[in-house]
Parts: C-alpha cells; structure tokens; sequence
C-alpha cells in the first residue's frame, strides 16, 4: 500500500510540474508603440529599461514597432507596455493616459486615432 501511495504522488508531482507554462529567459517580441522622432525613440527605450527583465529594447520610428527581449521569469510583456504608455506613448494593447499624453514635447504628440 505504501508503495502505491508513493507511486501515486510521484505521478501526481511529474504531472503538476508539466502543467507550469515554461518561461523564456530570452523571449522576442515584436509590439506597436506610437512616437514621432528621436526624443520619442530615448524616451520609449528609456521606459521599456525601466521595468527589470528587459535585456533589449529598440524602437522603429519608420514602422512604429519596438522590438524586445525580456526576461519572462522577472516581467512580463503587459510590465512594458503599462511603463512604456506611463511615459506618454500608446502601444498596441494600453493607451497612455491624457495626462501623460499631455506631458509630450509638442514635436513627439504622435497622431492618436
């Protein structure tokens, strides 16, 4: 019977281990961040470092993306776009607030609709 029991838990472990989704130490991603010019490029970089896990950050202002490579064990995705919108720009899932929209340079106010 013990040996049942221990056979059984073993079992029980292996498959609740299986079942924790893996994390990327290098996962790349690819997100839409609105900006305008150079000023917006330091200042999304800038905010993207901010948030601890993020390895890479660089920003495209022709095509308006931001490639990155975090560290998924210490942020997540949503961590750098809410920091990224906290400094004034919308990315593809959160829209930066009026107030920190507001706090724009009047060259980097990007058009939002």
């Amino acid at each position: 019977m013990k040996r049942l029991i221990l056979i059984l838990l073993i079992t029980l472990t292996g498959l609740s281990v299986q079942a924790q989704e893996k994390k990327d130490k290098n996962a790349k991603y690819e997100i839409e961040v609105k900006g305008n010019c150079d000023q917006c490029k330091k200042r999304i970089e800038k905010a993207a470092y901010s948030v601890k896990g993020v390895k890479s950050a660089v920003w495209h202002e022709d095509q308006q993306d931001l490639d990155l490579i975090i560290d998924e064990t210490k942020c997540s995705l949503n961590d750098v776009r809410a920091a990224i919108a906290k400094a004034g720009h919308d990315t593809d899932t959160i829209k930066a607030e009026k107030a920190d929209y507001d706090n724009l340079h009047s060259c980097c106010k990007y058009d939002r609709g």
